[in-house]
């Protein structure tokens, strides 16, 4: 016997986004703060050690950098609608944006934990501060930098699979 006032969704049908201050109360959108907080506190830090490995720094750099922009540009579009046509293409563009950006930041993380190790294993006992190439203070920002890059990459990850299944 069906219920007569329920209906159910059809398998086909796209549920819409949220827009305005809407996107903050659901969930897979509602990692979007935490994307850009953990996002810029990754390439804050980045920026405030001495980056001795160019190239891998120079990596999480860039990922951290233009993930941020992406996101807060995504973020706006959601924020001020104009999604609103196309639910289904964002959506689309939503999974793969995030997908992506997840790979990106878990290479970007893996490379940061990298130079961290390296920044600490390569200080010589006994030798003064000026001639460390790496000092304490900079592996800290270092490992708080691969903390935050891995929590980003969680965040993306988290991010890209909500909005798959939902």
């Amino acid at each position: 016997m069906a219920s007569q006032g329920i209906q159910m969704p059809s398998s086909n049908e796209v549920v819409d986004i949220p827009y305005g201050l809407a996107i903050f109360r659901t969930l897979p959108y509602a990692f979007m703060i935490p994307e850009l907080v953990f996002g810029a506190w990754v390439w804050i830090l980045v920026a405030a050690t001495r980056v001795w490995y160019y190239t891998t720094q120079g990596w999480v750099m860039y990922v951290s950098i233009s993930s941020f922009f992406f996101s807060l540009l995504l973020l706006m579009v959601y924020v001020f609608g104009f999604h609103r046509n196309n639910a289904g293409t964002w959506r689309l563009v939503d999974v793969i944006y995030h997908g992506i950006s997840a790979i990106f930041y878990l290479s970007a993380a893996v490379l940061q934990a990298s130079a961290t190790i390296y920044c600490d294993a390569f200080i010589p006992v006994g030798v003064p501060d000026l001639f460390r190439k790496c000092t304490a203070v900079y592996y800290h920002l270092n490992a708080a930098s691969t903390i935050f890059a891995f929590l980003t990459t969680l965040m993306y990850v988290l991010h890209s699979f909500q909005s798959y299944v939902h």
